[in-house]
């Protein structure tokens, strides 16, 4: 299991280059768009970037991640935020625990793709959004090996129960946002 765990330099997750590429603060307004949101999970939270930005904006929020580092990480710089251990494909919530699920550059990553997105459409009262590398080469991100195409992500939510309510193209990501 996590084969696909990321093992990089932990501090290169929030310079300065890759804040801006992710588009946090659009990304997370994108997100919540026409929506009424109290609750938020992010789904392999890493060091906390997107678990911040939905707090601030004012959302109770739990960052679940498999990556003990990240969650000490995560932890350290991001407080009045609980952070658990968790993976993707086993969400430790209840059914409909939280209004939206956020995946943020993880999807790619999961060692079972259906059964991550049937668990975040499981634990999802309203909606499911998941920021994902374009099928397409770029200088930043993982091959093309590791992309999924947007067909791909689209028949996962499908297969999962959500509806596809925006397919949203930024400027290095995209981000899909789905309904239950």
């Amino acid at each position: 299991m996590h084969e696909h765990r990321f093992h990089g330099d932990i501090g290169r997750l929030r310079s300065p280059e890759r804040l801006a590429w992710l588009e946090v603060d659009h990304v997370v307004e994108l997100s919540l768009q026409d929506g009424d949101f109290r609750r938020v999970l992010d789904v392999g939270t890493g060091s906390g970037i997107f678990a911040e930005t939905f707090s601030k904006a004012g959302l109770d929020v739990v960052g679940v991640d498999a990556n003990p580092k990240m969650l000490e990480t995560a932890r350290n710089l991001v407080p009045g935020v609980r952070f658990d251990d968790g993976i993707a494909e086993s969400l430790p919530y209840p059914d409909g625990a939280f209004d939206l699920v956020f995946m943020g550059l993880l999807f790619h990553e999961t060692d079972n793709r259906l059964q991550a997105m049937r668990e975040a459409a499981r634990v999802a009262h309203q909606r499911v959004t998941v920021l994902e590398w374009p099928y397409k080469e770029q200088e930043i991100g993982p091959g093309l090996d590791e992309r999924l195409t947007e067909k791909q992500v689209t028949d996962l939510a499908a297969q999962a129960g959500l509806k596809v309510w925006r397919v949203l193209p930024l400027h290095s990501l995209v981000l899909y946002v789905l309904e239950r």
